[in-house]
C-alpha cells in the first residue's frame, strides 16, 4: 500500500506541472492562473505570426539535425568499437568517452565557451553549438546503441568473412541492417535532447537563437507567457512522441538481433 501511495505521489509530482502547460495555453487570460477564465487557440495562432520564432525553431532545427547526425555516427564507432573483444583498455576509454552524462552542463559550458573564445579565438555561431551538444549526445547515443551491437550474434560477422566479404562490407551488409533499429532510436534520441537543450546553446549561441534561449527571453515580458505555454505544449507533444517511437525501436532491434531488453526510456 506505501509504495503504491509512493508511486501516484511520485508521477503526481513529475507530470503535474506539465499537464498545466496544456491549460493554461488555451485559456485566453494573460495571467497565468486559477480560476481559469475561458477557452482561446489565438496562442497557438500567434505562434504562427512570430517571425523571430520561426528563425529561432530553424536554428534549433538545424543544430538538432546536424548534432542527431554526428552524434549517431559517433555513437555507432564507439559501441561498436566497444562490441569487439580485443579492444585494449576498453574500459577506461569507454568510461572517459561517458564522462558527460555525470558532468553538470553549466561547466560543460562554461569551459566550451573558454576553449571556443578564449583559446580558439571562435567566434560564437551555431555550429559551437553543434560541436557542444555533440559533445553531450555522443554518450547518448553509445548507450543506446551498446544494447544493439551488444546483442549481436557475433558468428554473423564471422559467416560473412568466411564467404569472402571484407570486415566493412560484412559490417554494412550484415551488422547495419540488425542495428538499424538502434541506429534510428539513438538518433531521434539526440535529436530530441538538443532541441530541448539550453544551459550550453545559452552559453555558445551567436546572434542567432535557439529556441529555448527565445522562451526565455520571452519570460521577461509577461503578456507573452500563454505564448510560451502555447509553444511548450507542443514541445511536450513532440519529445513524448519522438521518445515512444524511439523506444519502440529500441526495443524492436533488440529482440531482431535475438537479445534480451534489460530496460530502455518506457
Amino acid at each position: 500500500m506505501s509504495l503504491r501511495f509512493y508511486t501516484i505521489a511520485y508521477l503526481v509530482f513529475l507530470y503535474a506541472p506539465i499537464m498545466l502547460l496544456p491549460i493554461f495555453a488555451f485559456n485566453d487570460a494573460t495571467i497565468i492562473a486559477f480560476p481559469l477564465s475561458g477557452f482561446t487557440t489565438d496562442w497557438f495562432g500567434e505562434l504562427m505570426t512570430t517571425k523571430a520564432l520561426h528563425d529561432a525553431v530553424g536554428n534549433s532545427l538545424f543544430i538538432a539535425l546536424t548534432t542527431a547526425a554526428l552524434s549517431t555516427c559517433l555513437g555507432m564507432c564507439a559501441a561498436r568499437a566497444g562490441a569487439m573483444p580485443h579492444f585494449r583498455f576498453k574500459a577506461g576509454i569507454m568510461g572517459f568517452v561517458m564522462l558527460p552524462l555525470v558532468l553538470p552542463e553549466i561547466i560543460v559550458a562554461v569551459s566550451l565557451l573558454v576553449v571556443a573564445v578564449q583559446i580558439l579565438g571562435l567566434g560564437l555561431s551555431n555550429w559551437t553549438i553543434i560541436a557542444a551538444h555533440t559533445l553531450i549526445c555522443t554518450p547518448f547515443s553509445i548507450a543506446i546503441l551498446n544494447g544493439a551491437f551488444q546483442n549481436l550474434d557475433p558468428s554473423l560477422e564471422e559467416a560473412a568473412l568466411d564467404l569472402g566479404e571484407s570486415r566493412w562490407s560484412a559490417f554494412w551488409s550484415v551488422i547495419f541492417p540488425l542495428v538499424m533499429p538502434g541506429v534510428i532510436s539513438s538518433f531521434l534520441i539526440a535529436f530530441t535532447i538538443s532541441l530541448d537543450e539550453f544551459i550550453i546553446a545559452f552559453f555558445l549561441t551567436g546572434a542567432n537563437p535557439t529556441m529555448p534561449v527565445y522562451i526565455w527571453s520571452l519570460l521577461r515580458f509577461p503578456a507573452s507567457l500563454p505564448v510560451v505555454m502555447a509553444l511548450g505544449t507542443i514541445l511536450v507533444a513532440l519529445s513524448i512522441l519522438l521518445l515512444t517511437i524511439a523506444e519502440i525501436l529500441r526495443r524492436r532491434g533488440i529482440a531482431k538481433a535475438g537479445g534480451k531488453d534489460t530496460g530502455g526510456f518506457l
